[in-house]
Parts: structure tokens; C-alpha cells; sequence
């Protein structure tokens, strides 16, 4: 069983920062496909960004490429969400999510099978 807990969202003017945090149980954290997904009000789940099951790779979603970053600790299992140059378009619920086996198919929801409770991020002046 792998528990995943978020933290760090907000209210952020547009064009603020925001660095959200994922903190995650589990012996073999340095080898889970690590994700982070957005939902907005009356929308679908969707992918922001993700670290590959080896972790020497990470892959963005095109709404966020450049000015989002994701970064991993596997000393401290964490895994972060550096976001830059908000927009309002980028308000939602955060999700960390996680899966405990290697997969190339990161960028969908349905591969994970752990998920935090998720954290609000609020861009508006």
C-alpha cells in the first residue's frame, strides 16, 4: 500500500509561483512511475507531468511545458511540482499519483493505481 500526501497549493495572482509537494510511503519509491494531474471544475482529469518508471526521464504536458518543472528526492520520497508564470487557466485540484510497476504510458490516468487526496491551486487577481 502506497500513501500519497500533497501540499503546497493556494491562491496565486497570475504570473506567481507555486511549488506543490508530494510526500509518498513505500520501500521502493525510487522505482514508482511518479505523476502529477490537474482537475478543474467540470472537466476531466488530465495529465500535467510525470517522472518515466526509471526515473531518468520526465514528460509535460503541452499546456505547461516551460514553465512547470517536476523533480523527485528518492532519499526523502517526495516528489515536486514547480509551477511558473501561473495562469488562471491553470487553476484546479492538484493529484499526486503513483504506480508501483513499470509502464511506458505515463501520461494517462488510468495506469495509476495510487492518488493522493489532491491540493487547490487558485491563479486569480
Amino acid at each position: 500500500q502506497v500513501q500519497l500526501v500533497e501540499s503546497g497549493g493556494g491562491l496565486v495572482q497570475p504570473g506567481g509561483s507555486l511549488r506543490l509537494s508530494c510526500a509518498a510511503s513505500g520501500r521502493t519509491f525510487s522505482t514508482y512511475v511518479m505523476g502529477w494531474f490537474r482537475q478543474a471544475p467540470g472537466k476531466e482529469r488530465e495529465f500535467v507531468a510525470a517522472f518515466s518508471w526509471s526515473g531518468g526521464s520526465t514528460y509535460y504536458a503541452d499546456s505547461v511545458k516551460g514553465r512547470f518543472t517536476i523533480s523527485r528526492d528518492n532519499a526523502k520520497h517526495t516528489v515536486d511540482l514547480q509551477m511558473n508564470s501561473l495562469k488562471p487557466e491553470d487553476t484546479a485540484v492538484y493529484y499526486c499519483a503513483a504506480r508501483t510497476t513499470a509502464t511506458s504510458l505515463v501520461r494517462s490516468t488510468t495506469i495509476y493505481n495510487y492518488w493522493g487526496q489532491g491540493t487547490q491551486v487558485t491563479v486569480s487577481s
